[in-house]
C-alpha cells in the first residue's frame, strides 16, 4: 500500500495546474477584453429576454386570472396540458407547425446552398454582385409589405393569373390563397424568394475559407468545374451546413408568424394556422394564458429535445457539432 506521504506531492502538483489554468485563462480574457466588451451587450440581451421569463412557465401549472397576484393563483397541476391535448385544433395546428417549418428546412437549405454554388462559379464580378444584391433584397423587406406584394400577384386579377390565361393553362381565373391545400406550396414559394439570398451568404463566406490549392489539384487530376463543386466545394462547407442544420432542427416547431398571419384567412385557415396563431387566438386574445403557457412550454422543451438528438447524431457520425 502506497505511503501517505506519497500523496502530497500529487495533490499539490494538482492544485498548482488549477491554478496555473486559472491564470492562463485570466490572462487570455484581459487579453481578449475588447471581444469580451463587445458580447457583453448580447449575453446581457439573452438573459433578461430569453432566462429571465422562464419564471413566468409556472403560469401553465395554474389557473391564472387576471387581477390576481402570481402566487394568489389556483394551482391546477397538469390540467392546462390535458386540455391542451385534448384540443383537436391543437393538433393541427402542430401538424401545420411541422410541414411547414420541413418546408422551410428543405427549401431553404437545398435553394441556398445551390445559389452560393453558382455564384462561386460566376467569373464576372460585377454580375455576380448584382444578382447576389438582387437576390437578398427581399429579405429586408418586412413581412407586411411581402405579404401584400404576394396578395397582389396571386390575386384573380393579379399578373399570375393574367400570364396563366394568356399561356391557356387556365380558362378561369384562380384564387390561391382561397384553396387551402396550396397554401404549403405558397408559403415555401414565398419563404424562398424573401430568405434565399441572405442564407446563401453564409455559405459564400465559408466557400471563401477553402483552401484554393485544392481546386488547382482537382483541375491537375482533370477534374471539371462541376466535379470541383462536388468534390472540393460541398465538403469544405460541410462543417457550416451540419451546424446550421441542427440548428434548425432546434426549431422545428416554430414555423414563424407573421406569413402565416398575413395570408392566411378563412378560406385557408385549415392548412395556415400554425401553434403561434393558436396560442393567439385561443390563448391570449381569450385571456387564457395559461393555455397559452402550456402551449409554448411545451413547444419549446420539445425544440430542445430535438437540439440534443439531433447533436447526438452529428457526434456519433463524427460530424461538426455544437458541443
Amino acid at each position: 500500500m502506497e505511503h501517505p506521504l506519497m500523496l502530497k506531492p500529487t495533490s499539490a502538483a494538482t492544485v498548482d495546474t488549477k491554478t496555473g489554468g486559472l491564470k492562463r485563462f485570466f490572462r487570455l480574457l484581459w487579453k481578449q477584453r475588447a471581444l469580451v466588451l463587445m458580447s457583453v451587450p448580447f449575453v446581457l440581451w439573452l438573459f433578461l429576454f430569453r432566462y429571465v421569463p422562464l419564471w413566468g412557465w409556472i403560469i401553465s401549472f395554474q389557473d391564472y386570472q387576471l387581477g390576481k397576484g402570481l402566487w394568489d393563483q389556483e394551482w391546477v397541476g397538469f390540467k392546462q396540458f390535458e386540455a391542451l391535448f385534448n384540443e383537436p385544433r391543437f393538433w393541427r395546428a402542430l401538424r401545420n407547425t411541422i410541414v411547414m417549418s420541413f418546408i422551410n428546412l428543405v427549401l431553404g437549405f437545398t435553394t441556398a446552398i445551390t445559389l452560393a454554388l453558382l455564384l462561386n462559379e460566376l467569373r464576372q464580378i460585377v454580375f455576380k454582385r448584382v444578382v447576389q444584391t438582387i437576390s437578398y433584397l427581399p429579405h429586408f423587406i418586412s413581412w407586411v409589405v411581402a405579404a401584400g406584394i404576394i396578395q397582389v400577384t396571386l390575386a384573380p386579377d393579379g399578373i399570375v393569373n393574367e400570364l396563366l390565361l394568356r399561356l391557356g393553362l387556365i380558362k378561369d381565373e384562380l384564387l390561391f390563397l382561397g384553396i387551402g391545400e396550396w397554401f404549403w406550396g405558397i408559403y415555401g414559394v414565398s419563404i424562398v424568394w424573401k430568405d434565399v439570398g441572405w442564407n446563401a451568404i453564409i455559405y459564400l463566406a465559408a466557400i471563401a475559407m477553402i483552401d484554393p490549392s485544392l481546386y488547382e489539384a482537382a483541375e491537375m487530376d482533370g477534374a471539371n468545374r462541376f466535379r470541383k463543386m462536388w468534390h472540393v466545394t460541398l465538403p469544405g462547407i460541410r462543417p457550416v451546413i451540419v451546424v446550421l442544420l441542427i440548428l434548425n432542427i432546434g426549431y422545428l416547431l416554430e414555423s414563424g408568424f407573421e406569413p402565416q398571419f398575413l395570408l392566411g384567412n378563412g378560406m385557408n385557415m385549415r392548412y395556415s394556422e400554425n401553434i403561434d396563431i393558436f396560442v393567439l387566438k385561443y390563448g391570449i386574445q381569450l385571456f387564457n394564458f395559461s393555455l397559452a403557457v402550456a402551449a409554448g412550454m411545451f413547444r419549446t422543451v420539445v425544440s430542445v429535445i430535438l437540439l440534443v438528438i439531433a447533436n447526438s447524431i452529428a457526434r456519433r457520425l463524427n460530424e461538426t457539432r455544437l458541443y
